[in-house]
């Protein structure tokens, strides 16, 4: 659930091979320490001289029963995992949040406290996402709405958020395109501008498909501005 250029090439995230639907297994405990802002984590200090398209991004989306960590839970979350332009996993769970989901949440999101009822505890679930995101950059649209609910997930279920280094794409969009290309940055603006072959609908995995997408057409923008690698981009737009 997001919180809510000109292109020469559009998105090449294409066919889905060696797709993983499971997490490969428990992710050690990413090693801690100061960063300094716009650097990489250390764990992931290998990454650094990669080229953004050789990069492991994994594009994370959560739906919830509301608008804030502070007083609403996780329903879903997916994540889909890219490199080079082409997907090679995909994670998806529907959540128990252990409150009724608000009507007006189920008409937007079509989840109902029906469907979430026999679902994993976000505790239950989070594992499985942090195995399947270990060694990526994490992206979202909006990433603090999206790293808010899951960070403070990770709290209450006891659980250490790994020291992700993290890529808005809302950030890269307002960075990259020209004034007028398009009236906002929703995803479901870029998606419509950038052709995107799924279209955005508030459910997780869809709108993590969505946001890969256009991730993908972004890199392209980035690489035309003299930005290809992590940290260049952490030098631009002050990755945490």
């Amino acid at each position: 659930m997001a919180g809510r250029g000109l292109s020469v090439l559009r998105p090449t995230v294409g066919t889905v091979t060696d797709l993983q639907t499971s997490a490969p297994g428990p992710a050690p405990p990413v090693p801690g320490g100061e960063s300094r802002r716009g650097a990489v984590p250390g764990a992931l200090a290998a990454l650094r001289g990669l080229a953004l398209t050789q990069i492991p991004f994994a594009v994370v989306d959560v739906e919830t029963t509301g608008w804030s960590p502070a007083d609403a839970r996780i329903t879903e979350i997916a994540a889909v995992r890219v490199c080079a332009g082409r997907v090679t996993g995909e994670f998806s769970t529907l959540v128990d949040p252990a409150v009724p989901v608000p009507a007006d949440i189920e008409a937007l999101t079509g989840i109902s406290s029906q469907m979430v009822s026999a679902a994993p505890s976000a505790a239950d679930a989070l594992p499985a996402l942090l195995s399947f995101a270990h060694g990526c950059v994490l992206v979202a649209h909006n990433a603090p709405f999206d790293l808010g609910f899951l960070t403070a997930a990770c709290r209450a279920g006891g659980l250490s958020w790994p020291d992700f280094p993290v890529l808005d794409t809302v950030a890269v969009a307002r960075q990259v395109l020209v004034s007028g290309e398009v009236p906002d940055c929703k995803l479901a603006t870029l998606a419509a501008f950038f052709e995107v072959p799924t279209a955005p609908c508030h459910r997780a995995l869809a709108d993590a498909r969505a946001t890969a997408a256009v991730l993908d057409v972004l890199l392209t923008r980035l690489a035309l501005l003299g930005i290809r690698t992590l940290d260049d981009l952490g030098e631009r737009l002050a990755i945490p």
